[in-house]
């Protein structure tokens, strides 16, 4: 017989107001590319890991196009600061201001990120 056993399953969580929503396993991103999520209000976040394996969430909706893309922009830093790159227009978003980089009148929304490692029962 094989007895459970308690495991550590680390997931990514965005700040929604006060509570914290679980998006993905932290397994499912993989450093320097992002991943789309759909909020429970219809928008979608763009998360991504860096390779030290911070975590960033922005909007994901690119404000010069329109379309949701961000989370398959190209990722780096500039000046030290992570940035991802529309892949339509190739404008750079500041990952954790959400300030284009190229142009300082647009911004997109940030939201705080964790990751966070619950209990779980497996056999």
């Amino acid at each position: 017989m094989t007895r459970p056993r308690n495991t550590q399953t680390p997931s990514v969580q965005l700040l929604l107001g006060a509570d914290w929503l679980t998006i993905c396993d932290l397994s499912a991103l993989t450093p320097g590319r992002g991943v789309a999520a759909l909020l429970p209000d219809g928008r979608q976040a763009a998360v991504f890991r860096d390779r030290t394996g911070r975590t960033y969430a922005i909007d994901n909706r690119d404000p010069f196009s329109g379309a949701a893309v961000l989370s398959r922009g190209l990722t780096g830093s500039h000046q030290g600061r992570p940035f991802v790159a529309s892949p339509l227009l190739k404008q750079r978003f500041d990952l954790e201001s959400g300030r284009c980089l190229d142009d300082e009148t647009v911004t997109v929304t940030t939201y705080a990120v964790r990751t966070h490692r619950s209990s779980a029962h497996t056999k």
